[in-house]
């Protein structure tokens, strides 16, 4: 009985499901549709950069500034790995970018792949390796991230757009944010033990550094071009004595060598001994002294002074992935403040920190003694996290001064994290965070700046929601002067010009500035001068100048430390020195 009531319902069912399938046939046949169904996606298996590649595999690898990499490639070379640069990214590797890859991809992912895949293609067209070879002797490292913007997508872009170019296969390795290589430690090509960490870590604060005095010497040399060639003369011997860095560099106490060698190889034994290490102070030393020697600046020009910000990639590349930004800044009379790698990796301890704070208490265990390890362990990894901190800005505080001491201190992410918090809340993960906005707050609160600029690939999602922080800051700091400005491929007239505005405005603000520091310090600007030509010392590029409250420029700063120099000096005549002064001048 059961069964004559079912048959029925079974086959009318089945003659409708029939139907359906073949009306759908006739329409995807109408409409040229493939019927098969898509196969779904697999991460596919790549070859790992295992120890037995390290003598016949080149590492590439590209996006931070030039000083940067070049730092980094001696560090490598050092170590025995084999290593070249990605060149840095053109337009038209934007357009290989865009040609290879999918569509709606954010601004650096464009840039790099395009970079990477004409790279890889001139090794195959121009210099006629075969593709084969290619895939075998070469891989790309890069930095890697489970989002949320369009980072996340990074790896999965590489490897699309280099199938796409015809390499399919080529190794792309990954360092996530999270941590490692994904390899095991015993096979692992990179090995990265404490050894090679001390190494990264110094080759990436020296670049900061080097980057900052660069930027913050050039718009005040007495002749064109002076920063840059003593610039590459300090590099070419910093780099030089990287390369050839033993694998113990610089030295230790005496005692040291008394220590059982399985000690002296532990990877704590190796932190310690950065600890009293003076190799990389005194290679940051030697440097200095080459642009000491090289470079005579004047700062008695006024100049305003921009400070950069945004997303990691736009506003560190020095290419046309930013427009070349920081050039352009310059060519319009203003000095540039850089930001500094160091930055990002104190703010990546401080989040760690933030999410152990968060985390206190969750995972214990019930009952007295479950509490106690609970607390023993939150105590410990707070405990870590604190010496990190403490060791890395203690180490960039050693180049710092090294260095002259002019390159601006590491800022307390702390105090970061309390300013940009009201308005951007420092949980919020993603880009630079609550970075962005409170690094326009501290900029323009502390007077280190006249005006702040945040660079960002176009939608980045992230920069977007700063963007929409930001215009609450703004209206809380009215004297603030902010413009973000996102980029692309192309806009670069656009950009310049808005950039030219707020320019404007910063130009003004320091004209300003250095009119009421003149009559504040009770000279003119051509006795000012005058005193400066009088004392050779005064144009030193290594000036640790007083910071006044409430004045920015390195100008208006100089003039009132100068004026306070000559009301000082009671051999000083002020009228003889500055007609003889004026008199030169106009003959000149």
């Amino acid at each position: 009985m059961g069964t004559t009531k079912i048959a029925p319902k079974a086959t009318t069912e089945t003659s409708i499901q029939f139907n359906v399938e073949a009306e759908r046939l006739r329409r995807y046949a109408e409409a040229d549709i493939p019927t098969e169904k898509p196969a779904q996606f697999k991460r596919p298996v790549e070859r790992a950069y295992s120890r037995k590649d390290r003598d016949t595999t080149t590492v590439l690898y590209g996006g931070l500034t030039l000083r940067h990499e070049r730092l980094l490639k001696a560090v490598f070379t050092s170590l025995s790995y084999r290593l070249d640069l990605v060149p840095t990214a053109v337009k038209a590797d934007f357009q290989a970018g865009k040609e290879y890859g999918n569509n709606g991809q954010c601004n650096p992912t464009y840039f790099t792949v395009g970079s990477l895949v004409n790279y890889l293609k001139d090794l195959r067209d121009n210099q006629d390796i075969p593709t084969e070879d290619i895939l075998k002797n070469y891989a790309f490292i890069t930095a890697g991230s489970c989002g949320p913007c369009r980072f996340g997508m990074y790896e999965a872009e590489y490897r699309l757009a280099l199938r796409n170019s015809g390499f399919d296969g080529f190794r792309v390795l990954m360092f996530q944010q999270t941590g490692g290589l994904g390899q095991s430690a015993e096979d692992a090509g990179l090995v990265l033990d404490a050894e090679f960490a001390l190494r990264l870590l110094n080759a990436i604060m020296m670049g900061d550094l080097l980057n900052e005095v660069a930027y913050q010497l050039r718009p005040y040399e007495s002749e064109p071009g002076q920063v840059n060639v003593a610039l590459e003369l300090a590099m070419a011997h910093l780099c030089t004595a990287l390369e050839k860095a033993d694998k113990h560099v610089g030295t230790a106490p005496r005692w040291w060598s008394w220590l059982p060698e399985s000690i002296r190889q532990k990877d704590g034994a190796k932190i310690a001994q950065q600890w009293w290490e003076p190799f990389y102070v005194n290679l940051i030393e030697e440097a200095c002294q080459i642009l000491e020697d090289n470079v005579e600046v004047d700062f008695t020009r006024p100049k305003p002074i921009c400070k950069v910000t945004g997303e990691f990639w736009a506003q560190t590349t020095e290419g046309d992935g930013n427009y070349h930004m920081f050039e352009f800044l310059e060519s319009q009379g203003s000095e540039v403040l850089v930001e500094t790698i160091t930055t990002w990796v104190n703010y990546l301890i401080n989040q760690a920190r933030s999410k152990i704070i968060d985390a206190r208490g969750l995972n214990d265990s019930r009952g007295f003694l479950g509490k106690v390890r609970g607390e023993v362990a939150y105590r410990s990894k707070l405990f870590k996290i604190g010496v990190a901190r403490f060791f890395l800005n203690r180490e960039y505080e050693r180049l710092r001064m090294a260095l002259g001491g002019t390159a601006h201190e590491q800022v307390c992410q702390m105090e970061l994290q309390r300013m940009g918090h009201p308005y951007y809340n420092s949980k919020s993960a993603g880009g630079e965070g609550h970075l962005e906005v409170a690094k326009n707050i501290y900029y323009a609160n502390k007077s280190l700046a006249h005006m702040v600029m945040s660079l960002k690939p176009f939608g980045c999602m992230p920069s977007a929601q700063s963007d929409g922080a930001q215009a609450a800051v703004t209206s809380h700091f009215q004297d603030m002067i902010y413009i973000p400005i996102e980029t692309s491929g192309e806009g670069d007239v656009n950009a310049h010009s808005r950039a030219q505005m707020a320019l404007g405005e910063a130009k003004l603000k320091c004209k300003q500035e250095i009119q009421l520091c003149t009559r504040r310090s009770g000279y003119t600007l051509d006795q000012v001068r005058a005193y400066v030509d009088a004392h050779p010392e005064l144009r030193r590029p290594f000036q640790e100048l007083p910071h006044y409250e409430g004045v920015v420029g390195r100008a208006a700063n100089f003039v009132l430390y100068v004026g306070k120099l000559m009301a000082e000096d009671g051999n000083w005549d002020v009228e003889t020195e500055d007609t003889a002064s004026n008199l030169a001048r106009r003959t000149a």
